[in-house]
């Protein structure tokens, strides 16, 4: 089979990747010429592991290809995808202009029956919307039908999401579209993948109804950690408990600074707009969109506790992007977070193994450094941001020579106490009491 992926950001080139190691053609486009250029090379603009070799091997074996020319991919395809951006408007509703004028384009070129697909995440009716969009624009009448297959792919892991997904989602009202995309994913039969196979409102609406319970369980964590610092429980051993518990489970309880990156934060707000819309509030996923921006703001109030006045201190960073294995910054707490500190006089020392190139560039004053000890040299304090692996096993009697002060404001709980204040150092976590050296760990 052949297909097309319209748009080559980080959903529409994993996609692309995976189809072509799946031993399907495909040919991304993006209007991007330069973007296109370095592709073609070989040369990934953002940071996935695996995704670099995945892109080599498909180029090397003719199965991946790049163009700018929506014409070409359009005649390629018998299914296109469409992987554009879906940004938030002022509202926060989800702006669909992309997706529109990619149907606008595809409709004006369209010579054979298509499976026109929504990959980018996109509101409840936009199939409608993109079928009316296409039907409007063609110069003469050729048949086509839209699906919706939302993506699921964790940043730091997408190619192993794509490759072993839990499901698989497919919405058509066409059972001919729905028999086309299920043979595109056949090779997940042999994984006794689930497929997910229902209309086009449905599909569209379980991408925004789980990414919404995630960001919610991350925040109720976090409200439990809060209230844990408060009447001195251990929001570690808390999560342990109820995630035991099968019904709850374990991933996305673990306490932070709160979520970021380019689904949590856009997807609630969108999900918010539609409820208004529809006339029905979604309270749940309002508050928790609110927990998380006060989540940023009570770690600012744990460093500048920790620290006192920020005007003239000096802190250092570790991790900038909003999650491992991934250069994204989007929404990330770090950034937000090190701005505030930098407003009210703080100097901000910082290393990211893949995303501080950037992040130096978006945050004009931050100073990057190129390991976590030269971070640390002169600060008052170390803030652990982001759990990369480089991270999880700091030489602490190193650091301790460097700092000025002996404080680990450990905001992702990835060290014990015990360990942290056997160096000397006093230990801050997250919905855990904070320990300083003297103090016996429980």
């Amino acid at each position: 089979m052949q297909i097309s992926v319209i748009g080559t950001g980080y959903v529409g080139l994993v996609t692309g990747a995976c189809f072509a190691e799946f031993g399907v053609n495909v040919l991304c486009m993006d209007t991007d010429a330069k973007r296109i250029a370095r592709l073609e090379k070989g040369d990934v603009p953002f940071y996935e592991p695996g995704i670099t070799e995945l892109v080599a091997k498909g180029i090397s074996q003719s199965r991946l290809s790049f163009t700018t020319d929506l014409t070409r991919a359009v005649d390629h395809g018998q299914v296109i995808f469409i992987a554009v951006g879906t940004p938030p408007k002022k509202d926060g509703s989800a702006d669909l202009s992309y997706v529109e004028e990619v149907g606008r384009g595809i409709a004006r070129t369209m010579t054979s029956y298509k499976v026109i697909v929504t990959k980018s995440t996109v509101p409840v009716g936009t199939g409608d919307l993109l079928k009316k969009v296409i039907t409007a624009s063609q110069p003469k009448k050729v048949l086509f039908d839209v699906a919706s297959n939302p993506e699921f792919l964790r940043e730091g892991s997408a190619i192993e999401d794509f490759m072993r997904p839990n499901r698989v989602v497919i919405g058509s009202e066409s059972e001919q579209a729905a028999q086309i995309m299920k043979d595109l994913y056949r090779p997940l039969y042999l994984l006794e993948t689930p497929f997910v196979v229902t209309d086009v409102p449905t599909a569209e609406m379980i991408k925004y109804a789980s990414n919404a319970f995630l960001a919610t369980k991350i925040s109720f964590i976090n409200e439990i950690a809060t209230l844990c610092e408060r009447v001195g429980a251990d929001v570690q051993m808390v999560s342990k408990g109820m995630g035991l518990d099968h019904r709850i489970g374990s991933k996305f309880l673990h306490a932070g600074p709160g979520f970021g990156g380019s689904c949590f934060p856009k997807d609630l707000a969108a999900l918010v707009q539609m409820g208004d819309r529809a006339g029905y509030p979604m309270q749940i996923a309002g508050a928790a969109a609110t927990v998380n921006t006060q989540q940023r703001e009570r770690m600012i109030a744990k460093i500048k506790e920790a620290l006192g006045d920020l005007k003239g201190a000096v802190v250092g960073m570790l991790g900038l992007s909003f999650k491992p294995n991934t250069n994204d910054l989007r929404e990330a707490p770090a950034l937000a977070i090190a701005q505030e500190l930098m407003k009210q006089g703080a100097t901000v020392r910082a290393y990211d193994p893949a995303a501080l190139e950037e992040a130096t560039q978006t945050l004009a004053g931050m100073i990057p450094c190129r390991d976590p000890y030269e971070v640390s040299t002169g600060v008052d304090a170390l803030i652990l941001m982001t759990e990369w692996n480089e991270f999880r096993n700091l030489d602490f009697s190193k650091l301790k020579t460097l700092m000025r002060r002996p404080i680990l404001l450990d905001l992702r709980n990835v060290y014990e106490s015990s360990r942290v204040t056997g160096f000397g150092f006093r230990h801050i976590s997250v919905g855990r009491p904070a320990k300083a050296p003297d103090q016996p760990t429980k």
